[in-house]
């Protein structure tokens, strides 16, 4: 597509938790991230209480002014991530120009590299029927970070109860919901990239919609993704372009909530959208099972976590 009929803006929402040491690098990198155009952020805090806030304002004063606008919602109780992304959306929208302008959903903890998103907004709007594309994720040590997935299925979640998936990473049957084979080095369409970074045009944004509040943190990204490729756009992975993600910065502070929300979220994925009547016999034995597993994992995790404090004192 030529670049006079690229779009001109991009929306970028930002859901922070405890993020002081992450969110004045994430927004830093975006005034080399695309130099050129215009960049509308919406950044919704979810009731942070180490500095994240103040880290936020004062690194909004640094962005250029001529290029960036900073929407800040502040909440006053932590309303779990998708609630929070919502929230963006809700404003995004809003506003009359939304029908011209794709979304950027970014984690705090990610740093955009000099041109990356100009990168990935001329990548995305070369394929005409894709809908939403993501980069590479790569650790700081340029680590590369294996972040597309597979739509799970029951035997998926058989695989990793059991083990299995582990035992042979690099099986596609074994190991099929985590792409097991994939070396996540080459472009190809796939089923659901990683929501730490998420660019999708406008054009999707108006079918596929807001994100599923049933999962607050887990599997909204998964939920929002088959609801893209549902609607008949396609999501490409694109490792021509970087971005340094330091994973689970949130959610290591939280991880025991962690844990339950996960296999919780897993469960109500499984009920929503495999319901025949032998998923549903499956969705009741899967289910308790993955409660089972929450409950051994959070106690291990609680154990280990008691020990390393003793260890300490």
């Amino acid at each position: 597509m030529p670049p006079s009929l690229l779009p001109a803006q991009i929306a970028i929402i930002i859901v922070t938790f405890q993020n002081a040491g992450e969110i004045g690098e994430c927004l830093q990198s975006l005034i080399q991230a695309d130099p050129e155009r215009r960049l509308w952020v919406v950044l919704i805090d979810n009731a942070s209480t180490d500095g994240t806030r103040e880290m936020i304002q004062a690194t909004i004063k640094a962005l250029p002014p001529s290029r960036f606008s900073v929407e800040l919602i502040l909440n006053k109780e932590n309303l779990g991530f998708t609630r929070a992304v919502n929230q963006g959306l809700a404003r995004y929208f809003a506003r009359p120009d939304h029908k011209n302008t794709p979304v950027l959903f970014l984690n705090p903890d990610t740093i955009l590299p000099p041109d990356s998103l100009d990168s990935l907004i001329k990548k995305l709007y070369a394929f005409p029927e894709a809908g939403v594309i993501a980069p590479q994720l790569i650790h700081r040590d340029g680590g590369i970070q294996l972040s597309c997935r597979r739509f799970p299925t029951h035997w998926d979640l058989f695989c990793e109860l059991s083990g299995l998936s582990r035992l042979f990473p690099h099986s596609a049957i074994l190991n099929r919901w985590k792409m097991g084979g994939f070396d996540h080095r080459h472009a190809a369409e796939v089923e659901q990239p990683q929501g730490a970074c998420l660019l999708a045009k406008a054009e999707v944004m108006e079918r596929a919609g807001s994100w599923d509040e049933q999962f607050p943190i887990f599997f909204s990204d998964v939920d929002w993704c088959r609801r893209v490729r549902a609607s008949g756009w396609k999501i490409r992975f694109e490792p021509s372009v970087q971005i340094i993600h330091a994973q689970g910065v949130s959610v290591r502070q939280v991880r025991a909530a962690a844990i339950w929300s996960s296999h919780v979220s897993f469960g109500r994925y499984l009920r929503k959208h495999e319901n025949g009547w032998r998923e549903k016999f499956l969705n009741l034995i899967f289910a308790a099972l993955l409660i089972l597993a929450a409950i051994v994992r959070v106690i291990s995790y609680l154990a280990r976590k008691r020990n390393a404090l003793l260890l300490l004192a």
